[in-house]
């Protein structure tokens, strides 16, 4: 019996060391994969909670989004910027990139859809019912995106040369680096007007939607998406695509007046 007893306190006291040695600290659970964004900043409202939703259903994956003017996201993803996935506020862009070779081309979509219009700060008592009274004198600070780089200011410029005003209201234009800046112009009463997407427009309690671009009056608004051809997480990358695609995402568009594309 005691022989049988020292060996089952071997037997324990070896149990022991073995669950000890095994147990430890717990091994490190995977750093979340890095998803990087590059988009249009006009989307920020409806990514900013896109954000919340994905990543609560997908943990292993952290978003980082740099938004901006599109044309100057194209120039940093040429320069090597760090991208996996890029949404563009017009076709323009991701044609050049698609040009050099920097997307994987069988990605690219219509994600969204959108509008122009031309806005006033709540308070202004400015008569002007449409994009042709813009010549009215009373209008001397006109916001419009930077037509070089900013697709809305791209868009701006194709209405107002087919109502034959670019040329006649240049001098009164304040020429913002992108939408979101042309809009914190107007509510700040630092432009009398502004022109933006209904969706900049949306956000907004500081402004008024005076007019809608006519259709034809300009290109149509449409958001190409694609990942790009140096994507450090495709799969990361086609996955996240994919739900910028499906219907839960799509009420989220809606809600900040996207349309989705076709």
């Amino acid at each position: 019996m005691r022989k049988a007893s020292w060996l089952g306190l071997v037997g324990l006291f070896l149990g022991l060391l073995l669950v000890v040695g095994c147990g430890g600290e717990p091994p490190k659970a995977a750093a979340p994969a890095e998803l990087n964004v590059s988009a249009a900043v006009s989307m920020k409202d409806a990514l900013g909670e896109i954000q919340q939703q994905y990543q609560k259903k997908n943990p292993n994956v952290k978003l980082v989004f740099n938004l901006g003017a599109s044309g100057s996201l194209q120039k940093q993803i040429e320069q090597g910027a760090p991208a996996d996935l890029f949404i563009s506020a017009a076709p323009k862009q991701m044609d050049e990139l698609q040009g050099k070779g920097l997307l994987q081309q069988q990605t690219r979509k219509n994600l969204l859809e959108n509008k122009l219009v031309l806005i006033v700060p709540q308070s202004s008592s400015l008569t002007i019912k449409n994009f042709e009274e813009l010549a009215d004198p009373a209008v001397k600070r006109l916001a419009v995106g930077e037509p070089q780089v900013v697709p809305a200011g791209q868009y701006a410029q194709q209405v107002l040369k087919k109502l034959n005003l670019w040329e006649k209201l240049e001098e009164r234009m304040v020429l913002a680096k992108d939408v979101r800046t042309v809009l914190t112009y107007v509510e700040s009463g630092n432009a009398d007007a502004g022109i933006v997407y209904k969706t900049d427009a949306a956000v907004s309690t500081k402004i008024k939607i005076i007019a809608t671009a006519a259709a034809g009056s300009h290109q149509p608004i449409i958001y190409p998406a694609a990942i790009l051809a140096n994507s450090k997480q495709p799969k990361e990358a086609e996955a996240f695509l994919q739900y910028l695609l499906s219907p839960e995402a799509a009420k989220v568009f809606e809600k900040y007046g996207f349309t989705m594309g076709k």
